[in-house]
């Protein structure tokens, strides 16, 4: 069977070579030639047929020969916000991992009880680039930088807003009951979904989030990790609104 070979190009059509990293990698240890065919997408739904038409050293150009939307594989925009583990690697096992389930974006969020303050995004985003292309997703996650938990919940969503804690004197909803109601308008697709640290929200902070208009929620019976939460999370929501092929 014939290798296929998959290349992020942010803006594939303006475009007439691969990115430094991608040429590199083209090259020295897929050793591309000219004539060879491989595929590029551009992370916002659509992946293209293309030729090498050349090669150098560090640069690798290429001519599109066909141009490939692809269908969307779930409705709405999902979006996590969610706060880092102190171990990173624990993070990055979680972004690989939601990207190849599928979802919009992810945030990552400064909580009272927050283990890490700081986070290298970029990072964040070299792993799901890896992932997009590894799983042959057409959309990459949009990855936001480490921000306050206060400044997040007051910023507008649209859609469906949850936070995710384990207080039992704040009632919670079943967080999959409440995701697989048929959405009354288009709006309703878009879920936004809060996951805490390992400590949990602060009291205070669930309260906040409920008063911006979340929803306080349970991802179930069992006691979850940051990162398995989270995952977790983004797994329902693809479920709830994934679009059924044909």
């Amino acid at each position: 069977m014939k290798e296929v070979r998959f290349f992020y190009v942010p803006d594939a059509v303006s475009q007439t070579e691969l990115p430094q990293e991608e040429a590199v990698h083209a090259l020295r240890v897929l050793r591309l030639n000219v004539g060879d065919e491989i595929f590029l997408m551009d992370g916002k739904g659509v992946f293209f047929r293309a030729e090498v038409s050349m090669t150098s050293s560090k640069h690798c150009s290429y001519v599109i020969k066909e141009s490939m939307p692809q269908c969307p594989a779930w409705r709405g925009h999902i979006h996590l916000a969610i706060a880092p583990t102190k171990m990173t690697e624990r993070m990055e096992w979680m972004t690989e991992k939601a990207t190849e389930v599928g979802f919009d974006a992810l945030t990552f969020l400064h909580c009272q009880y927050s283990e890490r303050k700081t986070l290298r995004t970029d990072r964040m985003e070299r792993i799901a680039i890896s992932s997009m292309k590894q799983s042959r997703k057409a959309w990459l996650p949009a990855v936001h930088p480490l921000m306050s938990f206060k400044d997040f919940i007051a910023q507008p969503h649209c859609g469906l807003k949850f936070i995710c804690h384990c207080y039992d004197e704040i009632d919670r909803k079943d967080f999959f009951t409440e995701i697989s109601r048929e959405p009354v308008d288009d709006a309703d697709c878009d879920v936004c979904v809060l996951i805490g640290p390992e400590g949990d929200f602060s009291l205070d902070e669930v309260k906040q989030a409920i008063g911006c208009g979340f929803v306080s929620v349970s991802l179930g019976q069992s006691r979850l990790r940051t990162e398995t939460a989270g995952l977790s999370a983004v797994m329902m929501a693809q479920l709830a609104r994934r679009i059924q092929s044909h």
